[in-house]
């Protein structure tokens, strides 16, 4: 992972030591990743030379070890919740991809006062024919054009496992009524993006958020498969730049 530019640092949070990489100023933006784990791409680069860009890595991803303690999304949610309390935020953009998409929702639900504006890329959240690809095929699912990637190396066994396992666990399933019930009464202006390309959370499933977010936009990349920010970074981060800049509140998260 190329963390160039980007600080290291790590916080304590409801029993959980969790890394997080920091860089830029201003408003803060927190990063939920996806079910691969933390990987900045040029799209966290961009983000930061406008936004406090904070990403962290979920308790059992990654390096650390294994998370056998959160039982539910919610129940992680509100360990981020402590995380991003714990480093002085009262306030921050949220951006979740995939799983991470779903988790910042819950985040979101639970503390809609504190997210002044929330960003889901390819969330999974809703899901109408769930699936999750073998190893071997993930660069081919999650790039329209896997052939122009510099950053697809595959996680070590031992990782993929432990990571795989804690998402099956937590993810719940494909739909969930109190997600979408809760959904519906989310007065936080979100951004949504899907990939025309993408065969996780194909483009189709964004009439779902049309339909259940009050302040909820959604938009569609072209020729980008599930991860958006990875493959169109210049367009994700403008899209999302954009969205959020008309967003922060006139006190901008610190």
């Amino acid at each position: 992972m190329d963390t160039a530019g980007f600080s290291e640092r790590r916080i304590r949070a409801n029993g959980f030591e969790i890394r997080y990489l920091e860089a830029g100023d201003g408003p803060a933006l927190v990063c939920l990743h996806g079910a691969g784990g933390l990987r900045l791409t040029r799209a966290h680069e961009l983000l930061a030379e406008r936004y406090r860009v904070v990403a962290f890595e979920t308790p059992g991803f990654g390096e650390s070890p294994v998370n056998d303690v959160s039982q539910s999304l919610p129940e992680l949610a509100s360990t981020m919740r402590e995380a991003v309390a714990a480093m002085g935020l009262e306030r921050c953009l949220l951006w979740g991809t995939s799983f991470g998409g779903k988790l910042a929702l819950w985040f979101a639900i639970q503390e809609p006062d504190g997210v002044d504006a929330l960003v889901l890329a390819s969330p999974a959240a809703i899901i109408d024919d769930p699936w999750m690809p073998p190893p071997e095929e993930m660069a081919s699912v999650l790039y329209a054009h896997p052939e122009r990637q510099t950053n697809t190396a595959t996680l070590a066994p031992d990782i993929d496992a432990k990571q795989r396992a804690l998402v099956r666990r937590l993810i719940g399933p494909p739909r969930e009524p109190a997600l979408e019930d809760a959904m519906r009464r989310l007065d936080v202006p979100t951004l949504v993006l899907f990939g025309t390309e993408d065969r996780l959370t194909p483009p189709g499933l964004g009439r779902y958020y049309r339909e259940f977010l009050p302040r909820g936009h959604v938009v569609i990349v072209e020729d980008a498969a599930h991860a958006i920010y990875a493959e169109h970074p210049e367009t994700f981060a403008a899209i999302v730049g954009d969205f959020l800049a008309q967003r922060v509140s006139s006190e901008p998260a610190s």
